[in-house]
């Protein structure tokens, strides 16, 4: 009785962790995000006017590891970079980020551990319109694709190289 209730015991551990890791649920659950670009919201109070967007770079996304669609456009907001995800769709799943690669495309997952990349922190949803900051010294030269990245298990969903503007 004893031996049962440990292995039902380790089973339910394991259960547990292995959700973790893979969340299957994600698999079926779509998360949108319908994110203004900062100078639209700007443009909608008068009190603060400011310049338009200046694309700085843009590119269509290819998928890799899963299907992703939509563009990616780096603008330059009254001095500050942002990362700019349009009519975006890719997989959902665990740990996924946004990073800039030091790659001029990514199609496959060891270049972007070979190339380097920027780390631009957690997808916001795998559909939508989104934006993530681009830091101020990045050398957009050096940094020319967008990728969604799993980080739990090191796999490219997909890549938009960048072509400067």
């Amino acid at each position: 009785m004893q031996r049962r209730n440990m292995m039902i015991g380790a089973l339910v551990v394991f259960g547990a962790v292995a959700w973790y890791a893979f969340r299957p649920e994600r698999l079926f659950i779509d998360q949108t995000v319908d994110e203004p670009l900062a100078a639209e919201v700007s443009a909608s109070d008068a009190t603060t006017p400011m310049a338009a967007p200046m694309t700085l770079a843009s590119g269509s996304f290819h998928g890799n590891a899963h299907e992703t669609q939509g563009t990616a456009t780096i603008y330059d907001v009254g001095g500050k970079k942002v990362l700019r995800l349009t009519g975006f769709s890719t997989s959902n799943g665990p740990d996924v980020h946004v990073y800039l690669v030091a790659a001029p495309d990514v199609t496959d997952d060891g270049t972007v551990r070979k190339a380097g990349y920027i780390d631009l922190g957690p997808m916001k949803g795998n559909r939508g319109d989104q934006n993530y900051d681009v830091p101020a010294d990045i050398d957009l030269a050096k940094y020319r694709t967008a990728t969604i990245w799993c980080a739990r298990f090191s796999v490219n969903f997909g890549s938009a190289p960048l072509t400067a503007s």
